[in-house]
């Protein structure tokens, strides 16, 4: 495997991240597709370990953070990177529009519903962020979210506090156990527009895209502004934001691969103490069950 660090996908509040400034699209980190499955298999099974023992410790867990433009490469990576996870220990979240009961509520409810468990995985396709993406890129569609007007008077004030609403509910989940890692895939928009093209070319995935889908393109410039306002306000050294240059869905895949493996192999967990005496006594009467059938 070719060796490479993490530390420049990483922000964590020290150094700005600025979108223009940040590439979507680095050198190869595999040979060919075998290299290339090689090493994805490899990170899976360090990732699985990890993981299971994490499971085992019962003190820590994982939120997984997944956002991106429309085409970014969400699902295929939650589907690459964790498919060498125990099934039983991860638990995926797809979060799309608020329905009418999600809006009867704070904006954070409907994600604390599907927090995981210590010594879980629990991952979010699409994340509360949307609240300060795309609704920031539309206020106008802060009207149907039943705010009292006195809070949508001073638009600067409100996205500064939802800021502040996201950070400290992250903050809270680090000191509870539960490590919050967030991942932006960061896509050109040549490169999603080309991706688009492909949805529509294939009859299984044309049903993914619609004309909607066109017009939150055309948005794309403010969307990218919304992104970098909402990673630099919310980035901090417990709960930081990794920018994953996109372009590359094979790249994608390896460099999210080899983060979560090493943010897995960093916790303080163990397999509980084993008693010798103990197990030698189950074993007698396993053995002594079985000459009796």
């Amino acid at each position: 495997m070719k060796k490479f660090s993490s530390k420049p996908f990483r922000i964590d509040g020290r150094t700005p991240y600025s979108a223009k400034h940040t590439p979507t699209r680095i050198e190869p980190l595999y040979r060919d597709e075998d290299d290339r499955a090689r090493q994805l298999d490899a990170l899976s099974d360090r990732m699985d370990q990890a993981q299971n023992q994490m499971h085992a410790h019962e003190k820590y867990g994982f939120v997984v953070l997944f956002q991106a433009m429309d085409a970014g490469g969400k699902d295929s990576s939650i589907r690459h990177v964790f498919k060498g996870v125990n099934p039983s220990r991860f638990q995926v979240a797809a979060f799309k529009k608020p329905g009418k009961e999600d809006l009867a509520h704070d904006f954070m409810w409907r994600f604390w519903k599907k927090l995981p468990e210590r010594g879980y995985i629990g991952i979010f396709n699409r994340t509360y962020y949307e609240e300060v993406l795309a609704l920031k890129v539309h206020p106008d569609r802060l009207a149907d979210n039943s705010i009292p007007e006195e809070f949508l008077a001073n638009s600067g004030k409100l996205w500064k506090e939802r800021y502040a609403d996201i950070t400290h509910f992250e903050d809270y989940l680090h000191r509870n156990g539960f490590r919050v890692v967030k991942f932006y895939l960061h896509v050109s928009k040549e490169e999603q527009g080309q991706r688009l093209i492909n949805r529509l070319k294939d009859t299984e995935k044309q049903w993914k895209l619609s004309e909607n889908d066109l017009e939150e393109r055309q948005e794309w410039d403010a969307y990218m502004q919304a992104y970098e306002d909402a990673i630099n306000a919310t980035a901090t050294r417990n709960c930081p934001w990794y920018v994953i240059p996109s372009d590359d869905m094979n790249n994608q895949q390896l460099i999210i691969a080899q983060i979560m493996a090493e943010l897995l192999e960093s916790l303080p967990v163990h397999f509980p103490e084993r008693n010798e005496k103990e197990a030698q006594k189950l074993i007698k009467q396993i053995e002594k069950q079985d000459k009796r059938t």
